[in-house]
Protein backbone atom coordinates (compact mmCIF):
# COMPACT_ATOMS: atom_id res chain seq x y z
CA UNK A 1 0.00 0.00 0.00
CA UNK A 2 1.55 3.32 -0.95
CA UNK A 3 2.44 5.76 1.77
CA UNK A 4 0.28 8.42 0.17
CA UNK A 5 1.56 11.95 0.83
CA UNK A 6 3.50 10.59 3.80
CA UNK A 7 7.02 11.48 2.58
CA UNK A 8 7.98 7.81 2.73
CA UNK A 9 6.62 7.26 6.24
CA UNK A 10 3.88 4.85 7.24
CA UNK A 11 0.70 6.35 8.63
CA UNK A 12 0.16 6.54 12.38
CA UNK A 13 -3.11 4.89 13.38
CA UNK A 14 -5.56 5.93 16.05
CA UNK A 15 -7.06 3.33 18.38
CA UNK A 16 -10.30 3.57 16.39
CA UNK A 17 -8.54 2.95 13.07
CA UNK A 18 -6.71 -0.04 14.51
CA UNK A 19 -10.06 -1.45 15.66
CA UNK A 20 -11.61 -0.85 12.23
CA UNK A 21 -8.78 -2.71 10.51
CA UNK A 22 -8.89 -5.54 13.06
CA UNK A 23 -12.63 -6.07 12.52
CA UNK A 24 -11.93 -6.71 8.84
CA UNK A 25 -9.54 -9.60 9.56
CA UNK A 26 -11.33 -12.93 9.49
CA UNK A 27 -9.02 -15.35 11.28
CA UNK A 28 -7.72 -15.39 14.85
CA UNK A 29 -4.24 -16.07 13.45
CA UNK A 30 -4.06 -12.75 11.61
CA UNK A 31 -5.93 -10.85 14.32
CA UNK A 32 -3.24 -12.02 16.73
CA UNK A 33 -0.52 -10.93 14.31
CA UNK A 34 -2.03 -7.43 14.18
CA UNK A 35 -2.43 -7.38 17.98
CA UNK A 36 1.20 -8.39 18.48
CA UNK A 37 2.30 -5.62 16.14
CA UNK A 38 0.06 -3.07 17.88
CA UNK A 39 1.04 -3.92 21.45
CA UNK A 40 4.75 -4.65 20.97
CA UNK A 41 5.75 -2.30 18.15
CA UNK A 42 7.94 -5.03 16.69
CA UNK A 43 8.51 -5.18 12.94
CA UNK A 44 6.29 -7.60 11.05
CA UNK A 45 9.33 -9.39 9.63
CA UNK A 46 10.20 -10.48 13.17
CA UNK A 47 6.61 -11.19 14.18
CA UNK A 48 6.05 -13.74 11.42
CA UNK A 49 9.21 -15.59 12.56
CA UNK A 50 8.10 -16.01 16.18
CA UNK A 51 8.04 -19.53 17.52
CA UNK A 52 5.36 -20.78 19.89
CA UNK A 53 8.04 -21.10 22.59
CA UNK A 54 8.82 -17.36 22.30
CA UNK A 55 5.28 -16.50 23.33
CA UNK A 56 3.80 -19.44 25.29
CA UNK A 57 5.06 -21.41 28.29
CA UNK A 58 5.40 -25.20 28.19
CA UNK A 59 1.94 -25.44 29.74
CA UNK A 60 0.43 -23.42 26.88
CA UNK A 61 -0.12 -20.23 28.84
CA UNK A 62 0.93 -16.86 27.39
CA UNK A 63 4.22 -15.65 28.85
CA UNK A 64 4.37 -12.41 30.83
CA UNK A 65 7.03 -11.11 28.42
CA UNK A 66 7.45 -11.93 24.74
CA UNK A 67 10.99 -12.73 23.72
CA UNK A 68 12.11 -11.48 20.32
CA UNK A 69 15.40 -13.31 19.64
CA UNK A 70 18.14 -11.27 17.97
CA UNK A 71 18.21 -13.71 15.06
CA UNK A 72 14.72 -12.67 13.89
CA UNK A 73 15.09 -8.92 14.46
CA UNK A 74 16.26 -6.41 11.88
CA UNK A 75 20.01 -5.99 11.76
CA UNK A 76 21.64 -2.59 12.24
CA UNK A 77 24.06 -1.25 9.61
CA UNK A 78 26.94 -2.75 11.60
CA UNK A 79 25.31 -6.21 11.34
CA UNK A 80 24.24 -6.50 14.98
CA UNK A 81 20.84 -7.00 16.55
CA UNK A 82 19.71 -7.68 20.10
CA UNK A 83 17.24 -9.98 21.77
CA UNK A 84 14.51 -7.98 23.44
CA UNK A 85 11.70 -8.80 25.84
CA UNK A 86 8.48 -6.85 25.75
CA UNK A 87 5.88 -7.10 28.52
CA UNK A 88 2.50 -8.46 27.44
CA UNK A 89 -0.34 -5.92 27.65
CA UNK A 90 -3.56 -7.29 29.18
CA UNK A 91 -5.50 -6.94 25.90
CA UNK A 92 -2.74 -8.80 24.06
CA UNK A 93 -2.79 -11.51 26.74
CA UNK A 94 -6.50 -12.02 26.11
CA UNK A 95 -5.84 -12.33 22.38
CA UNK A 96 -3.06 -14.86 23.07
CA UNK A 97 -5.42 -16.86 25.29
CA UNK A 98 -8.00 -17.06 22.49
CA UNK A 99 -5.46 -18.24 19.93
CA UNK A 100 -4.66 -21.93 19.68
CA UNK A 101 -1.25 -22.51 18.11
CA UNK A 102 -0.97 -25.58 15.91
CA UNK A 103 0.65 -28.33 17.92
CA UNK A 104 2.18 -29.76 14.75
CA UNK A 105 4.36 -26.69 14.13
CA UNK A 106 7.02 -24.83 16.09
CA UNK A 107 5.95 -21.57 14.40
CA UNK A 108 3.42 -19.23 15.98
CA UNK A 109 2.21 -18.33 12.49
CA UNK A 110 2.84 -21.44 10.39
CA UNK A 111 2.42 -21.56 6.64
CA UNK A 112 -0.20 -23.93 5.25
CA UNK A 113 2.31 -26.78 5.12
CA UNK A 114 3.32 -26.05 8.74
CA UNK A 115 7.03 -26.66 8.20
CA UNK A 116 7.90 -22.97 7.94
CA UNK A 117 6.55 -19.61 9.05
CA UNK A 118 4.22 -17.54 6.91
CA UNK A 119 6.02 -15.03 4.74
CA UNK A 120 6.00 -11.29 5.40
CA UNK A 121 4.33 -10.64 2.03
CA UNK A 122 1.35 -12.79 2.99
CA UNK A 123 0.91 -10.83 6.23
CA UNK A 124 1.29 -7.55 4.33
CA UNK A 125 -1.44 -8.57 1.87
CA UNK A 126 -3.82 -9.37 4.74
CA UNK A 127 -3.17 -5.91 6.23
CA UNK A 128 -3.68 -4.17 2.88
CA UNK A 129 -6.96 -5.97 2.26
CA UNK A 130 -8.23 -5.28 5.79
CA UNK A 131 -7.25 -1.60 5.59
CA UNK A 132 -9.05 -1.26 2.26
CA UNK A 133 -12.15 -3.00 3.59
CA UNK A 134 -12.07 -0.65 6.59
CA UNK A 135 -12.15 2.34 4.20
CA UNK A 136 -8.61 3.40 5.08
CA UNK A 137 -6.83 2.65 1.79
CA UNK A 138 -6.01 6.33 1.22
CA UNK A 139 -4.40 6.79 4.65
CA UNK A 140 -1.04 5.22 3.75
CA UNK A 141 -1.08 2.26 6.11
CA UNK A 142 1.75 -0.25 5.92
CA UNK A 143 3.15 -2.88 8.24
CA UNK A 144 5.33 -0.16 9.79
CA UNK A 145 2.20 1.78 10.82
CA UNK A 146 1.80 -0.30 13.97
CA UNK A 147 5.40 0.40 15.01
CA UNK A 148 5.09 4.15 14.41
CA UNK A 149 1.72 4.17 16.18
CA UNK A 150 3.14 2.52 19.30
CA UNK A 151 6.05 4.97 19.44
CA UNK A 152 3.73 7.96 19.13
CA UNK A 153 1.22 6.64 21.68
CA UNK A 154 4.03 6.15 24.18
CA UNK A 155 5.45 9.62 23.42
CA UNK A 156 2.05 11.28 23.93
CA UNK A 157 1.69 9.40 27.22
CA UNK A 158 4.89 11.04 28.44
CA UNK A 159 7.06 7.90 28.36
CA UNK A 160 10.76 8.78 28.29
CA UNK A 161 12.69 8.24 25.07
CA UNK A 162 15.08 5.91 26.90
CA UNK A 163 12.22 3.55 27.74
CA UNK A 164 10.74 3.73 24.24
CA UNK A 165 14.15 2.83 22.82
CA UNK A 166 14.30 -0.29 24.99
CA UNK A 167 11.04 -1.41 23.37
CA UNK A 168 11.92 -0.53 19.78
CA UNK A 169 15.56 -1.54 19.97
CA UNK A 170 16.96 1.80 18.82
CA UNK A 171 20.43 2.57 20.17
CA UNK A 172 19.95 6.33 20.21
CA UNK A 173 17.47 9.11 19.60
CA UNK A 174 18.79 9.63 16.07
CA UNK A 175 17.13 6.36 15.06
CA UNK A 176 14.01 6.93 17.14
CA UNK A 177 13.23 10.56 16.29
CA UNK A 178 12.04 9.90 12.71
CA UNK A 179 9.20 7.80 14.17
CA UNK A 180 7.73 10.81 15.92
CA UNK A 181 4.81 12.49 14.26
CA UNK A 182 3.92 15.83 15.78
CA UNK A 183 0.29 16.64 15.10
CA UNK A 184 -1.01 20.10 14.29
CA UNK A 185 -2.92 20.26 17.59
CA UNK A 186 0.36 19.69 19.45
CA UNK A 187 1.98 22.52 17.50
CA UNK A 188 -1.00 24.77 18.19
CA UNK A 189 -0.73 23.95 21.91
CA UNK A 190 2.96 24.79 21.87
CA UNK A 191 2.36 28.16 20.19
CA UNK A 192 -0.50 28.90 22.60
CA UNK A 193 1.94 28.73 25.52
CA UNK A 194 3.87 31.77 24.22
Amino acid sequence: MPKINRKGKAAVLTDGEYSRVRRQIRTEKYKLLLDLAWFTGERWGALVKLKVSDVYSRTGQPKEDIIFPAIIRKRRPDGTSETTEIPVHQTLKESLERYEPKTSSEWLFPSRCGTKAICWKNAYNILVRASGNAGLEAKGISTHSTRRSLVNKLRKSGIAKEIIRTITGHRDNKGLDPYYEIEIDERRGAIATL
